[in-house]
């Protein structure tokens, strides 16, 4: 019996700018959206959904400001995941949750947290790579890089691995998610026209297909007041174990996917091309070893 995953991605521009409206107010909004978004995906069928990076509210990182770090929540135990568990359960869905974490040493991440489809929180993954600081994307201000690995959640549905936008131009991650046996990767961004869209259809595919999983890339929609670093545009998609996009969103609406996903394709293709197989990580050692001595001179000088 053929294994099939109705999948869905969640886009959506930001409601309301925080020049003009309290962050409260803002995230009250975007949660709100959210819940009828994903209702839409149940009414859908959806059995597998992901949300955007930083879902409830702007793209902060635009400009740097402690006023940002209340909105930063416990994983698991913070409202917004235990919102997030009610519908998972009365949806009978799986949701990737991406949020703003603090942690309970006053340490923040970027965090996407898995819930199962009966409300079960899974686990969480925590952004590994975190751009230097630079105009309009002062991430390092906000997260400290990822300590969680790469895990793979076992869901009601499949088995489920997330990279977290920066993350994508890593192979070795993507890499990683695949061998710990990922079947559906997504990747939760906020990236804007001008800066990397070229590589949005070339870099996920391409870890598609170097190891033959599913994934699904989501980004957020319009222009984000008061900092306009530019347009966030959309064209979430879903690709196969072959790199083909299956399933592709618009630029600029508010949209929830949805691809149906043949997972039977990814033993079909890696009956095929035994990349995994043939890899030879005895000799990849200096690629780490490399990194160690350069962050070691660094910090020296």
């Amino acid at each position: 019996m053929a294994r099939r995953v109705r999948c869905g991605l969640i886009q959506a521009r930001c409601e309301g700018s925080p020049d003009k409206t309290p962050l409260a107010r803002i995230k009250q909004a975007m949660i709100r959206k959210h819940e009828r978004l994903l209702a839409e995906a149940a009414r859908k069928h959806v059995q597998v959904v992901c949300l955007q990076e930083l879902f409830y509210g702007p793209y902060f990182c635009a400009e740097q400001d402690v006023r940002w770090y209340p909105l930063a929540e416990r994983v698991p135990g913070g409202r917004t995941v235990r919102w997030a568990q009610r519908l998972a359960k009365k949806h009978k869905m799986v949701i990737v949750l991406p949020v703003y974490e603090e942690e309970l040493t006053g340490v923040y991440y970027n965090t996407a947290a898995v819930i199962n489809a009966d409300g079960r929180y899974l686990g969480k993954y925590r952004k590994h790579h975190i751009p230097h600081c630079h105009p309009g994307f002062w991430e390092k201000f906000y997260f400290a890089p990822g300590n969680t690995g790469y895990p793979v959640f076992e869901t009601r549905y499949a088995r489920v691995g997330v990279y977290i936008c920066y993350d994508r131009h890593f192979p070795e991650g993507a890499r990683a998610l695949g061998l710990n046996g990922a079947e559906i990767v997504f990747n939760p961004s906020a990236t804007v026209a001008g800066l990397s869209e070229y590589l949005w259809e070339l870099e996920q595919p391409a870890h598609a297909v170097a190891n033959m999983y599913f994934l699904g890339a989501i980004n957020r929609v319009g222009h984000e007041r008061p900092w306009d670093i530019g347009e966030f545009y959309g064209k979430s998609y879903f690709c196969d174990p072959r790199g083909k996009i299956i399933a592709q969103a618009s630029r600029d609406k508010d949209e929830v996917l949805v691809a149906d996903l043949d997972l039977d394709l990814i033993q079909q293709v890696r009956s095929t091309w035994q990349f995994y197989r043939d890899r030879r990580p005895d000799s990849y050692g200096a690629i780490a070893a490399a990194q160690v001595e350069s962050r070691a001179a660094e910090a020296a000088n």
